[in-house]
């Protein structure tokens, strides 16, 4: 297909939710929540893909696999043809040379031959993945139609496990085995490192797979025109890149493309991508020249969308005998599921290896494997979370070795202020970091003595309630390091009312960009910020962009409105004294020379030419870090975890508005808090997953949420005009380790499985539901009496 359809019934646009451009009337800032975006999302006026009111629309469904492994005989949709309202139905086979394929997306590493079709083609490679689509009148006739294809697929060998895929005779696609790549950061650690050292602690972990799980799942809207271009809306976290993907994809002219976000109900990662089914549903939309859509029910997201983190993780640590690290070593096995669409951000754990700590030497080497499971992808935090939590056991591993307080040995290894910027053992720059002030905040925050005295009361009183404390230090990278992703691109323009339009390439999918980013072009310019609007989300009024993702949205986008402000100033003051020259002054969206005053409204209206500016400006990556201490209590006769007091404690540089800032903080918290105690996506050894609805996998609730002390430093970014870091992710970082290693210390020596104080191999091991803490700890044998 090399272009639109010369003929199509014509069809009337859809109702466009709230316009890209969001205007707040003077005094609309007392609503009670604060945020602009909240006036019309809380009281339910959010207009989401789902609620575009489109005539003439059709929607789809997909059937998708039910074997995990094996060739793809027959896809039969003949009878789902013959479905009333079925306006037709189509496989891999039915399309032939017409067959799309996904544009791979790897910002490291050389293109990769494993290919991702829009339809299954010839094989299946995980449970969930698309074989036929099914066009209709409505969703319920075009499940109707799904219900009556016939698949027929003869199953091969499932790998579920990426060290036995890595293994494995048992390949997954033709003449490549299952290794993606294999990475290595820094130097091997000499053997003579690991023999001579006073101690070596070694830890084994898994990282199960997670499911992103936002309110609104994927969806997608196509609408050809009568004009003859197609618009799409859908909800995404980067649509320049979904336009460029579908351009290149189906081989149209992207000026005849526009893609477009309206509300979004969170991403959380699981929206950056270009999936499958986007592919199926804008060829559809062309075909038929009638609006297409199509929305993911929950047990598609849970089962058939990308999930999170997937590691196997083994650390060694040697230190001497004060403590002092010597080697730290991490080997990874990553999970990226059947088709490697997004396993390149378990680069940062590697990277990242040596955390906070000023190692010597410090290597990681990280496979990412395909295996027959749904494909992993970027999930909040993307790498980080996993390179923390690895390595953040084995420190406190550490430290019950050497029998010092965990608090104390973070502080000897912690890379010291003076150090900075600090190049690490596998290449990472850090920018700046206090990582002992932050530790020492949250110990006070805690009243860390006064929870270890407790400990010890509990512990002689043989208290069937034991209780612990767990402490997570970290750091990580907000933004990303290689162009063009570390750039973002930015316009201010004065209108004829005096008012500022802001432009940016950022895309919120629930950070509050709608507020905070006018908020910050009003502050620079010195004028209400209800003079301020912002337009985001839109390919055709915003020109070029990266998207949102990596807590870059603030850090990058918001420096690059910062600077456009600082250059519409200055712009400002050059109209101001032409012809003559000589200088002037601004203050408050006023420019003053020695003979009179302008308002940015009277100079843009002063001269035909608009008073603009745009650009793209650079966003190096930064390094936001934190300290993060958990107290938990654990019941010895059923096993249950009660987190009775969190601590965060979180430097994000310079704060742009610290109450959006602490909500972030809070919703990261609270996947953190599923990811340590509730949340997993298993399989079975046939590799069907084992969780399709919210009963079967668990998700935090609002009972679920401990006492909650936030606190913060401030180390500004030295690579920012703006001082700002990232902050959207930090929660789901340091919860983790510190309710692990909080459970550890209440459950003692028997929780790390391996028997002894050198290991920790096979013990607990996420998430710590009150099954696994019951079995790791030896509780059983209480519960048997």
């Amino acid at each position: 297909m090399s272009d639109f359809p010369e003929s199509r019934t014509p069809v009337q646009p859809p109702v466009s939710p709230p316009p890209t451009t969001t205007h707040v009337p003077e005094g609309a800032q007392s609503w009670i929540l604060g945020r602009r975006e909240d006036a019309r999302l809380i009281t339910g006026a959010g207009r989401y893909v789902g609620d575009l009111d489109v005539a003439d629309c059709l929607d789809v469904t997909f059937v998708r696999s039910r074997v995990a492994h094996g060739r793809l005989l027959r896809v039969d949709t003949s009878a789902a043809a013959e479905v009333d309202g079925v306006l037709g139905a189509w496989s891999a086979a039915d399309l032939g040379d017409e067959l799309t394929y996904v544009p791979p997306f790897r910002p490291t590493g050389e293109p990769d031959m494993r290919r991702v079709p829009a339809l299954a083609d010839g094989r299946v490679r995980y449970v969930g993945e698309p074989v036929a689509v099914v066009l209709a009148a409505d969703r319920y006739v075009a499940e109707d139609g799904a219900d009556a294809v016939r698949v027929d697929i003869d199953p091969l060998a499932v790998l579920v496990d990426p060290g036995a895929a890595a293994a494995s005779s048992t390949w997954l696609f033709d003449a490549v085995d299952n290794v993606v790549s294999d990475m290595e950061f820094g130097d091997p650690v000499p053997d003579e490192v690991w023999q001579q050292a006073h101690v070596v602690v070694e830890g084994v972990y898994r990282q199960p797979r997670l499911a992103p799980t936002p309110m609104e799942p994927r969806a997608i809207l196509a609408v050809p025109e009568t004009d003859g271009r197609l618009t799409v809306w859908v909800s995404h976290q980067a649509p320049h890149r979904l336009h460029r993907d579908l351009a290149t994809a189906l081989e149209l002219d992207a000026e005849r493309i526009r893609v477009r976000v309206p509300d979004s109900g969170g991403a959380f990662g699981a929206k950056s991508g270009t999936f499958p089914e986007y592919l199926s549903v804008v060829r559809l939309a062309l075909q038929f020249g009638r609006p297409v859509r199509w929305l993911e029910d929950r047990a598609e997201t849970l089962s058939g969308a990308t999930h999170g983190r997937g590691q196997n993780q083994r650390v060694r640590i040697a230190a001497d005998a004060n403590g002092r690290m010597l080697a730290l070593s991490l080997e990874v096995d990553a999970d990226i599921g059947g088709y490697p669409t997004g396993g390149f951000f378990n680069a940062e754990t590697g990277q990242a290896a040596g955390g906070v700590y000023r190692t010597p030497m410090v290597h990681a080497r990280i496979r990412t494997v395909v295996t027959n499971t749904t494909p992993t992808a970027p999930y909040r935090g993307a790498g980080r979370p996993e390179q923390v939590y690895a390595v953040e056991r084995t420190v406190d591993l550490l430290a019950r070795r050497l029998g010092m307080d965990p608090a104390e040995l973070r502080r000897r290894n912690f890379i010291p202020p003076e150090a900075f910027p600090y190049e690490s053992p596998t290449g990472r720059r850090y920018d700046s970091g206090q990582y002992e002030l932050a530790l020492d905040r949250a110990l006070e925050l805690v009243d860390y003595a006064y929870w270890r005295e407790e400990q010890q009361r509990r512990r002689r009183s043989g208290s069937e309630w034991p209780l612990g404390i767990g402490i997570c230090s970290f750091a990580e990278r907000s933004g990303l390091e290689q162009k063009p992703m570390a750039n973002e691109w930015a316009a201010l323009s004065v209108e004829p009312d005096g008012s500022v339009t802001a432009r940016i390439g950022t895309c919120s999918t629930g950070q509050s960009h709608e507020t905070v980013f006018p908020e910050l072009v009003a502050r620079t310019l010195g004028i209400p910020a209800h003079n301020v609007s912002l337009v985001q989300a839109d390919t055709d009024e915003v020109p070029q962009g990266i998207g949102t993702f990596g807590s870059r949205s603030m850090q990058v986008g918001g420096a690059a409105l910062h600077q456009a402000a600082r250059d519409l100033i200055a712009e400002a003051k050059r109209r101001a004294v032409e012809p003559a020259g000589g200088d002037a002054d601004y203050a408050n969206g006023v420019v003053s020379t020695g003979e009179r005053s302008w308002t940015l409204g009277e100079l843009a209206n002063a001269s035909p030419e608009p008073l603009r500016v745009e650009g793209v400006y650079d966003g190096p990556a930064a390094f936001p870090f934190g300290a993060y201490v958990a107290v938990v209590e654990v019941d010895r006769e059923l096993g249950n975890v009660r987190v009775l007091r969190l601590v965060a404690v979180d430097d994000c540089g310079v704060a742009i508005d610290h109450q959006i800032v602490e909500d972030q903080t809070r919703g990261g918290i609270v996947q953190g808090i599923g990811q340590a105690l509730y949340e997993e996506m298993p399989f079975d050894d046939e590799g069907r997953p084992q969780a399709d609805n919210l009963l079967d996998y668990l998700l935090p609730t609002i009972g679920e949420l401990p006492p909650l002390t936030l606190g913060t430093t401030v180390t500004p970014n030295p690579n920012s005009a703006l001082g700002a870091k990232g902050a959207g992710e930090a929660g789901c970082i340091g919860t983790p380790p510190a309710i692990v290693n909080a459970v550890i210390d209440a459950l003692g020596p028997s929780a790390t499985g391996g028997g002894t104080a050198e290991t920790d191999i096979g013990g607990v091991q996420l998430p710590l539901t009150p099954e696994a803490c019951w079995l790791a700890s030896g509780l059983q044998e209480v519960g048997a009496r």
